[in-house]
């Protein structure tokens, strides 16, 4: 009976000692686990250093000569832009891969101190369904189809996307809708460490094409044209119902 009582008072006493008596303490090594947590794993965390590689960091720079599935390798001067209109000095760049690589109107958006407006590379039909393709992955989620701001974000919840076919958007420079792109505004994200520079341009390209389908107006129709929108609309006569053969007379 006096043996059972110490087992089980020396039982008591482990559980006790291995709750409470090490809270607070604090060791460099791997806590023992019966289930481990995924969150402790072998693995290389972003930005965290590694003694594995020559200059100690873990996360490594994109190989040499590499592109991202869905862009074309550099163009030099001379293939970049064929046929492309002339452009003032501060706008004349070529179009290239790349995130940030200066400060000039193309990588910016800015001529000096000034929002600038126009396009720095040709705008082709090629950018054109770029941009659409951009515009439709990236920016088409909260602002529509049609940018008019009523995209799959604004029908959950999302109160404060605005639409793009607002008279101040469609009166803003060209360069400060790349600068909201490139570091984002209000609620919307920086989207310059994802979308690329030339792809920043070709969605601005398409959003203005969209900004001016949805505001076009008869001066937007070429004077060859315009004789077709007065004529009256075609109507088709109604079919008449075919008539019933009579049953035969008995």
């Amino acid at each position: 009976m006096l043996r059972g009582f110490f087992l089980i008072f020396l039982l008591i006493g482990v559980a006790i000692v291995a709750v409470f008596g090490f809270r607070g303490q604090t060791s460099t090594g791997s806590p023992i686990e019966v289930f481990p947590d995924m969150v402790r794993q072998m693995k290389v965390r972003a930005q965290a250093p590694l003694a594995f590689f020559a200059d100690g960091r873990g996360s490594r720079p994109p190989v040499a000569g590499t592109v991202p599935i869905g862009y074309e390798m550099p163009k030099a001067n001379s293939e970049a832009s064929p046929g492309a209109a002339p452009v003032p000095s501060e706008m004349n760049v070529q179009p290239h891969l790349g995130f940030s690589s200066g400060n000039d109107y193309f990588n910016t958006g800015k001529m000096g101190t000034n929002w600038g407006t126009g396009f720095p590379l040709a705008v082709t039909g090629d950018l054109m369904e770029r941009g659409k393709q951009r515009f439709n992955i990236n920016c088409a989620i909260c602002h529509g189809p049609t940018a008019a701001g009523n995209g799959m974000t604004k029908q959950y919840g999302l109160a404060t996307v605005v639409t793009l076919q607002d008279e101040r958007i469609r009166t803003m420079a060209d360069g400060e809708i790349f600068n909201t792109i490139t570091n984002g505004k209000n609620t919307m994200l920086a989207y310059g460490p994802n979308v690329s520079v030339t792809d920043r341009w070709a969605i601005i390209a398409y959003l203005r094409a969209l900004q001016r389908s949805q505001n076009a107006t008869a001066a937007d129709v070429p004077p060859e044209h315009r004789a077709e929108m007065d004529k009256p609309a075609e109507t088709k006569p109604e079919a008449k119902p075919e008539a019933k053969p009579e049953p035969p007379k008995k």
